[in-house]
């Protein structure tokens, strides 16, 4: 190989390979950087407290929104909740309590309807899994058109 050719002025220019590596270490120390700073960013008299008590009346600062509904709908019996708390000290916006996910029940007729949320905050039933519905109240009384007569069937026993 030979030596990086020199300026008129006696400096060398640096290869190819220096600049590319020296780019590399850049964004790799960059990319790292941005990774860790969430983490290292922390306040840190809050490390030193204790985690606070779960549960709502706790005097830990959590607060609950809660989603309740009971009704007769098609002369079935609809009832649910969806509960979610959100940690002490998170700001009092609506991406948080997305993010905690709610605890959901529905039942209908006394038997209890599996229910999910998904990444947009709507809901599906295992009864009608194919479409999504904004409130909890809306996916109970889809599952009820679609059950019609028919009752839902008992909750299946998990097995080892």
């Amino acid at each position: 190989m030979s030596p990086t050719p020199a300026k008129p002025g006696g400096t060398r220019i640096p290869s190819r390979r220096t600049v590319l590596r020296g780019a590399f270490t850049a964004a790799v120390v960059t990319g790292t950087a941005g990774a860790l700073l969430p983490l290292l960013d922390r306040d840190p008299a809050a490390a030193d407290r204790p985690a606070p008590a779960p549960g709502p009346g706790s005097g830990s600062g959590s607060r609950a929104t809660t989603e309740e509904f009971a009704e007769m709908y098609r002369g079935r019996e609809i009832r649910g909740t969806a509960t979610v708390v959100v940690p002490a000290g998170a700001p009092a916006d609506d991406r948080v309590a997305v993010a905690a996910g709610p605890v959901t029940e529905i039942r209908i007729d006394g038997r209890p309807l599996h229910v999910m949320r998904r990444a947009d905050g709507t809901y599906l039933s295992d009864v009608r899994h194919y479409e999504s519905y904004p409130t909890l109240l809306e996916t109970a009384r889809a599952a009820v058109d679609e059950l019609g007569t028919a009752r839902l069937a008992p909750p299946a026993a998990h097995h080892m």
